[in-house]
């Protein structure tokens, strides 16, 4: 199997004597403009004083001039694609003679890539049932639903109760607010349906609520509250009636036979793009199999870092500072690697196959997504465009398009079965 050693490169590089004075001559006269000393106008002091006071000061700026120069001529003389930043080392820089360096670097991997076409995936059409198509329009039902206050009674099960709640001990911080409860829901914990049945508006109770440790409000997991509840309004929710009017309550439909329609091919698609993906990951990981090369650790790092970061944003939100959280890199490079280096492989083949079958993002295809962006952040497209422009989103956006067709070539010549 091929490893990340076979992706590492080294080269001795020699810069000859001549390149060295003249670079040292720039740098010094360079800063002889620069500097101040005392008794001189800028530009004037002699040129051994600036060379003697200024030793290490030149040396750096010479070094920073001539070896990058002198790796890139290198390189590409040998027409290496390199990845990251080389690591120099054994550098020889002595007076008269000529600087010598060692740089050891990663390059691109070349491979050439097996048969795309005709891979075998389990794959079948979607098929939507009634139960389905009845289940989303309860949904939609259920987002229509008006709750009616009914004349005070005692409560019953599946009221829906307007509750003044009031902690009692159990907390460092009270809890005072009122809320709906829903008697008798999965969601609602036992001793708050226990308390409210048979209670009657105004008529307090109190009772103990023990919450279970992974409760979903931190601040209450695990912990036995006192509570007093009592009862305000008492409500019966109503559904809308599914009918011709509430179809054209929802929007440009005239019956409820055209909603059922719509809502059909809806989940059909939903259906189909869950189904394509899952299929599109397979076909990844066979790409990944029947194609064995090397990947440069610095793609590695890469995408190991870019793993954590869209972890952590799902956890703390955007914008998260990497560099501000104490990390174990070590660690976490040991649990991310596999799947990194898996990714990597899949974005170099999928390019590979992109480049081999000339797929691209048209100009079309990028400014739809760009109207779509300033549509959802309610600002103009030339506004929307120019900021993505400026922090390099919009070159992902173009590179994401031309994945995702790729992707859909792949699947499109595979061979599916049920």
């Amino acid at each position: 199997m091929s490893t990340v050693a076979d992706c590492k490169r080294s080269v001795e590089v020699e810069i000859p004597l001549e390149d060295v004075e003249r670079a040292k001559e720039r740098v010094t006269s360079s800063m002889r403009q620069r500097v101040r000393l005392p008794g001189f106008r800028p530009g004037k002091a002699p040129v051994s004083m600036i060379q003697s006071r200024f030793e290490g000061d030149i040396r750096n700026e010479v070094l920073e001039i001539l070896l990058p120069q002198a790796f890139r001529t290198r390189v590409e003389k040998e027409e290496l694609k390199v990845v990251g930043t080389p690591d120099i080392s054994e550098l020889q820089f002595e007076p008269g003679k000529p600087i010598r360096f060692k740089a050891d670097f990663e390059v691109a991997p070349e491979f050439e890539i097996a048969d795309y076409r005709g891979l075998p995936v389990q794959y079948e059409e979607p098929v939507v049932s009634d139960d389905d198509i009845a289940k989303r329009l309860d949904s939609m039902r259920e987002n229509k639903a008006e709750y009616v206050n009914l004349d005070p009674r005692p409560v019953e099960d599946k009221d829906f109760v307007m509750v003044e709640l009031k902690s009692l001990s159990g907390l460092a911080e009270p809890i005072e607010q009122d809320v709906q409860i829903e008697v008798g829901a999965p969601e609602t914990l036992a001793p708050f349906n226990e308390a409210l049945v048979g209670s009657s508006p105004g008529e307090a109770k109190e009772v103990d609520v023990t919450y279970p440790a992974d409760y979903g409000q931190e601040r209450l997991a695990g912990r036995t509250v006192r509570f007093r509840l009592t009862p305000k309004i008492v409500r019966r929710k109503e559904l809308p009636a599914l009918d011709d009017e509430f179809a054209r309550d929802l929007g440009d439909y005239q019956t409820l036979d055209e909603l059922k329609d719509v809502v059909k091919k809806t989940i059909f698609h939903e259906k189909q793009h869950a189904a394509q993906q899952q299929a599109k990951e397979t076909l990844i990981d066979r790409l990944v199999e029947a194609n064995d090369f090397p990947v440069p650790e610095a793609y590695v790092d890469r995408q190991i870092e870019n793993q954590v970061r869209m972890q952590l944003r799902d956890l703390a939100g955007p914008g998260v500072d990497l560099n501000s959280l104490n990390l174990d890199w070590t660690k976490i490079k040991e649990t991310q690697r596999e799947k990194a280096v898996r990714n990597v492989k899949a974005s170099l083949l999928i390019e590979k196959i992109s480049d081999r079958e000339a797929i691209r993002a048209t100009k079309e295809e990028v400014d739809r997504e760009l109207q779509r962006l300033a549509r959802q952040e309610r600002e103009a497209v030339a506004v929307t465009r120019a900021r993505l422009e400026k922090d390099g989103t919009l070159g992902r956006i173009a590179s994401h398009i031309q994945t995702e067709k790729t992707l859909q070539f792949v699947f499109d010549q595979a061979q599916k079965h049920a």
